[in-house]
């Protein structure tokens, strides 16, 4: 049970809280608003949160004229960042069944 939110408090919401909000409309096609109801956060924040996601990983903004070099280089950023993330969580994973087995 979460505690709740206290009037004129805004809530602490850190960068690995937002960053699962946004794999979820990302990664899972919720919608802004089924992401923003399953964590318990307004969907004007999630909607702001992918905005800042998509244009933090360099995807082009339409009135931005992208050479197929440029392009192509941003797919793979974005690409290796992805792979980084899984391999973390892997390791994370790894050690955690390693501690368990013990």
């Amino acid at each position: 049970m979460t505690k709740k939110q206290e009037p004129g408090h805004p809530r602490k919401i850190d960068a690995a809280f937002k960053h699962e909000v946004v794999r979820l409309v990302l990664d899972k096609d919720m919608s802004p608003r089924e992401a923003a109801i399953a964590m318990g956060v307004g969907d004007t924040a999630v909607r702001r949160w992918v905005q800042l996601h998509k244009s933090a990983n360099g995807l082009p903004r339409p009135s931005q004229p992208l050479t197929v070099e440029q392009l192509r280089i941003r797919e793979l950023e974005i690409e290796n960042r992805q792979l980084r993330e899984d391999n973390d969580i892997l390791k994370k994973a790894s050690a955690f069944f390693a501690r368990t087995l013990r």
